[in-house]
């Protein structure tokens, strides 16, 4: 298997962008992508897309060839491909490009991932999200997508003695990192008040800990190794690649508080990646819910089972913490447009690596995981980038 990096990188801004369609979104961020890799047309080899339900949201379907069609791509017959596992889309996008790569089938592979959620009204949008879930044994008795991830809260709480204000802490705390990334859908710190006292979605679950329906889109471009000094003296390395599986239906689950395909995803990205979890200086994890990141930090060792809220109200995830989570802001802060948060995390950990994130700037950063999630944890997807 050959080596891969990360040689561009490119984002819209997300948030509710009325007068910019899914195709200009999606043009905008390959086209960044691209000219950051200093690329031409004809060295591309192929195109993965990330998206959930472009069907639904905008009734468009065969997203892959659009993209490729206003990207300029369609004149060169490039193989266009999208790639669809709910919230981990964008994630899996960016593993089936690895693949390939590192197979030797291609050498130069953009990966784009795009949602258009916010022309629809929320409870179209939540009804397209909550399909994410089992239909049958789930969302056809009332169990939205909001009300399964307080379920979790719930048992949680009891399980652990999670409190509710440490729930609510991570909200407080990604909303202070998104105050600093200027593509982020909220750019404004909110205290730990505003997060309780904000409306009930889903008991314990309120309106700031979830995060919002998004438009939005993000690209990178993956090139083989021994390739890409040929168009940057910084590569960024894909370390590791691990994707796992669960069942779809909670119920069927020895334990609702554990995501096993994040824990196993985890477990062989770090044997990939030869790496402990102590050697991760930074990590976009996938936070839906709030609930969302403390299972996350947790099911992948760096925490143990039930501290991850204490740790996260004491400040041991902020940025200038041991581990910083999401830097980005997150799903929670900068936004969930679903197909394009998987790539957006990849964007967010070549920025920090790269040393060119700014104000959200992690000092020293030398490797960084995302773990990127379908429905209620039954797929994870977890990659880990070092400076090559």
């Amino acid at each position: 298997m050959r080596e891969v990096a990360v040689i561009g990188i490119g984002i819209t801004k997300f948030g509710e962008l009325w007068e910019t369609g899914f195709r200009e979104m999606g043009m905008q961020a390959g086209l960044a992508a691209v000219q950051d890799a200093k690329l031409t047309a004809e060295e591309i080899d192929a195109l993965y897309v990330g998206n959930m339900s472009a069907g639904r949201f905008i009734e468009q379907e065969h997203v892959a060839a659009l993209i490729a069609d206003y990207s300029g791509m369609a004149r060169d017959h490039i193989p266009a491909t999208r790639v669809e596992a709910a919230g981990a889309s964008g994630g899996l996008a960016i593993r089936q490009a690895y693949l390939a790569i590192a197979s030797g089938q291609h050498d130069i592979v953009v990966v784009g991932g795009a949602e258009k959620m916010t022309d629809i009204s929320d409870t179209i949008s939540n009804e397209i999200q909550s399909s994410a879930a089992d239909q049958q044994w789930e969302c056809v008795f009332g169990a939205t997508f909001p009300a399964l991830h307080a379920m979790i809260a719930r048992r949680h709480m009891f399980q652990y003695g999670t409190t509710r204000e440490q729930i609510a802490s991570v909200a407080v705390k990604n909303h202070k990192h998104g105050a600093l990334n200027p593509n982020a859908q909220f750019q404004k710190e909110i205290e730990m008040g505003t997060v309780l006292k904000s409306g009930m979605v889903a008991d314990p679950l309120g309106v700031f800990d979830c995060a919002p329906n998004s438009d939005g889109a993000a690209a990178v471009v993956l090139c083989s190794m021994d390739k890409a000094r040929k168009y940057t003296d910084a590569p960024v390395k894909v370390l590791a690649s691990a994707q796992a599986s669960d069942s779809l239906a909670l119920h069927s689950r020895a334990d609702i508080c554990t995501f096993e395909a994040t824990r196993v995803a985890a477990d062989r990205a770090f044997a990939q990646a030869k790496l402990e979890r102590k050697d991760i200086q930074l990590a976009e994890v996938h936070d839906n819910f709030t609930i969302s990141e403390l299972l996350a930090v947790e099911d992948m060792g760096f925490f143990p089972k039930g501290q991850a809220g204490k740790a996260t109200m004491d400040g041991q995830t902020t940025i200038g913490a041991k581990l910083a989570v999401n830097t980005s802001g997150g799903l929670k802060a900068r936004g969930d447009p679903i197909g394009a948060t998987g790539v957006a995390q990849i964007v967010e950990l070549v920025q920090q690596l790269r040393g060119t994130a700014g104000r959200r700037q992690v000092d020293g950063a030398k490797y960084a995981l995302a773990q990127n999630v379908g429905g209620t944890g039954a797929t994870a997807v977890v990659h880990i980038l070092g400076v090559a």
